[in-house]
């Protein structure tokens, strides 16, 4: 049975990238046992690629020094591209490209100079990506904030912007705490130094931006993408909504999607916390549930929620 050709150029790019590497470490990155990652390394001999390994407690793989692939280049789109391109291979969680993930990343960090790598482990460390939301509109954020905000993030280094609005251009301080594709947009999340608060910009919206000499501290294990989430679901509207539902929050979350609002454990229920401008449809939204429910506030949403029934009731012939 001929050797999975992409694990085993895995192996080569790995050795590339770092040298030296153990045999444990070598085979949990390439995902194989011991057995299978010496079939590798002896395919590689076949082909003429020199490896050598040391046995022992201590011992590891190598190639021979001074063995080289002929050398890539890229510019920087390309290289960004690339980047972006791993980064959402590897958030679709299917195990068999993480190989070829993992190979091709070492490439990257084979061949380019110091200072595009680190645009590039910029991009792995700070973006988060929501596939699930993705669409075919064209975002139109500019590659140059994208790579400076991101290195920013990476670094804990404080920006100024130039933010255009629906009332004009404003410019700000703003800690970067990461950055997130959601919904066909890219936005960048971090602390307002205008506002005082933790802010949300869209990317195609900024107009300037540049790294200041002033560092930030966020907090360890920041979720990028949940604050997004988050802050789409409470911005602020005209109704402040807020609803009891007979339901435990696993069962909540199963029957509403996550930007209508903020689900809350209360008890065996769920508090859902929402802002909405167009309260019949929110009453659509309700009517289609499943389980029972408590409108709290406001009041124009059982008003609302009341014209719906009585509009599925004569739609259905008046059968309750």
């Amino acid at each position: 049975m001929s050797l999975p050709t992409t694990r085993v150029l895995t192996v080569l790019e790995l050795l590339q990238a770092h040298g030296r590497m153990s045999g444990p470490e070598l085979a949990r990155r390439v995902g194989v046992d011991g057995r299978t990652l010496r079939r590798y390394v002896a395919s590689l001999e076949e082909i003429g690629i020199p490896v050598t390994a040391e046995r022992g407690r201590h011992g590891g793989y190598a190639l021979v020094p001074g063995f080289k692939l002929p050398p890539m280049a890229f510019t920087n789109d390309e290289a960004l591209a690339l980047a972006l391109g791993l980064l959402a291979a590897r958030s679709l969680g299917l195990s068999g490209v993480i190989p070829a993930v993992a190979s091709a990343h070492a490439k990257l960090e084979r061949v380019m100079p110091e200072a595009l790598k680190q645009r590039v482990r910029a991009i792995d460390d700070t973006v988060a990506l929501d596939l699930a939301k993705a669409d075919a509109r064209d975002a139109g954020a500019d590659n140059a904030a994208l790579v400076i905000l991101s290195q920013a993030a990476q670094a804990r280094q404080r920006v100024h912007l130039i933010y255009r609005t629906e009332r004009g251009s404003s410019e700000r301080d703003v800690d970067p705490w990461g950055l997130a594709w959601r919904g066909g947009r890219w936005y960048a999340v971090g602390y307002c130094h205008l506002r005082r608060g933790l802010r949300s910009f869209r990317l195609d919206r900024i107009e300037q931006v540049h790294a200041m000499p002033a560092s930030f501290g966020r907090p360890e294990g920041f979720d990028v993408l949940a604050h997004l989430v988050s802050s789409m679901a409470m911005r602020s509207r005209t109704h402040a909504i807020e609803v009891l539902l007979h339901a435990d929050i696993t069962t909540a979350q199963r029957e509403i999607f996550e930007t209508i609002g903020v689900l809350e454990p209360a008890g065996d229920s769920t508090l859902l916390r929402a802002q909405a401008d167009d309260l019949a449809w929110f009453a659509r939204e309700l009517s289609r549930l499943p389980f029972e429910f408590d409108i709290r506030q406001p009041d124009a949403l059982r008003a609302a929620l009341l014209a719906q029934v009585e509009h599925l009731q004569r739609r259905h012939g008046g059968k309750g």
